[in-house]
């Protein structure tokens, strides 16, 4: 058995600088922990059966909840809040600052853009 590592955030944040790409940087109990940069919007999806923990740590995150009946509402982040954005929610990020860098914690395999697919979907993650 290894011993455990302590990862620190700013040198993992600093060994990439693409957005919308999360990295993995830990896993425990079937789940993973995932660093990503985020720049403008992102899609509006939803994850079936994963509930996700979004963690800001640098800038302002705008999350955009659409309620089943259709209407939206936004959610504002700051550095040091967090926000469970329940399974079966559609949501949209988007960083309110020039760069968000945020902390996600969710099921291990589950896609950046959930059901909605597309040319932003990164199958395989990359672990820092």
């Amino acid at each position: 058995m290894s011993m455990p590592e302590v990862v620190n955030l700013a040198r993992k944040f600093g060994a990439f600088t693409e957005q919308w790409s999360p990295k993995i940087v830990g896993e425990l109990n079937g789940q993973e922990v995932r660093l990503a940069r985020i720049g403008g919007e992102f899609v509006w999806h939803a994850h079936d059966d994963a509930d996700e923990l979004f963690l800001v740590i640098k800038g302002t995150l705008r999350m955009g909840l659409r309620g089943r009946d259709g209407t939206t509402e936004d959610r504002m982040v700051n550095e040091g809040e967090l926000l469970i954005v329940p399974r079966g929610t559609e949501h949209k990020p988007a960083a309110e600052s020039e760069e968000v860098w945020m902390l996600m914690f969710e099921p291990a395999g589950t896609l950046n853009t959930g059901t909605a697919g597309g040319e932003r979907t990164v199958a395989v993650l990359e672990r820092l």
